[in-house]
């Protein structure tokens, strides 16, 4: 098991990318605290999975990543529960948007920033100073977007914030290096999560069609990265983005092949 004796921290780890991932790291063997702003759905997961047979593996605690206290006490509970930190998944995050110039502020900008952008920092600083006075080391996994990385329909406010974790990401490899820590930064693309599920099966098969393989990812398939990039396996992938798309950026759209 790659991830044996590790401890993590996993925001947004009650539904969709974050409890597939939750679930990838007890199977692997590290010990997980599941950190959400529902803390009744986050307990439930827990229950759920201490009845397959991982009782003690993990615990829950509200958070609202877009508040630094919040998350410096949830870098602190898992600490206090579990008696160190090796791993933080900075995953939390909402969506959503409308086209630039029919924007309230208020409501299609500021909370998309507070919580894809600045939830990403507050974890990447409480997690890096714990790392610090462990003296251990850490790995920093930070949830971009393939929208982080390109222009997109209705994403001002998203792409911007997820352009900023790859920023986070990169500067925070370079300035944490000093002490043994990783950080990385994912970019999926079209994942099955309940942002993309609530949609009709015209827009979900319009979505699965910018990928590769023509389907939406799996939020497992997204895990079983997570948890490689978490591992010492990945000890070299430092400072990157590491594309989880299945091929959305390489390609445009799909053609009927002419007859020569």
């Amino acid at each position: 098991m790659r991830l044996e004796g590790k401890t993590a921290l996993i925001t947004g780890g009650a539904s969709g990318i974050g409890l597939a991932t939750v679930r990838k790291f007890v199977r692997e063997g590290a010990k997980v605290m599941i950190a959400d702003i529902d803390l009744r759905q986050a307990e439930a997961a827990v229950a759920a999975i201490a009845g397959e047979g991982f009782d003690g593996a993990v615990a829950a605690v509200a958070v609202d990543v877009s508040v630094y206290a919040q998350v410096e006490a949830a870098v602190a509970r898992a600490v206090e529960v579990f008696g160190r930190l090796d791993v933080i998944f900075n995953n939390a995050g909402i969506a959503g948007g409308r086209p630039l110039l029919e924007h309230e502020p208020e409501k299609d900008y500021e909370p998309i920033i507070r919580i894809d952008q600045n939830g990403v920092y507050y974890g990447i600083l409480a997690a890096g100073r714990q790392f610090r006075r462990q003296g251990t080391g850490g790995v920093i996994v930070s949830t971009s977007s393939i929208y982080g990385e390109q222009a997109a329909e209705l994403s001002f406010s998203y792409s911007a914030a997820k352009a900023a974790v790859i920023s986070f990401t990169r500067s925070a490899a370079y300035e944490l290096a000093e002490y043994g820590v990783r950080a990385v930064a994912i970019t999926p693309g079209r994942v099955g999560t309940p942002i993309i599920n609530q949609f009709s099966e015209e827009l979900k098969s319009t979505f699965a069609a910018e990928q590769l393989r023509n389907r939406l990812t799996a939020p497992e398939e997204i895990a079983d990265v997570v948890a490689f990039l978490a591992s010492d396996e990945a000890n070299a992938i430092n400072g990157t983005v590491v594309s989880v798309d299945d091929g959305y950026s390489v390609f445009k759209q799909r053609l009927d092949l002419p007859v020569f």
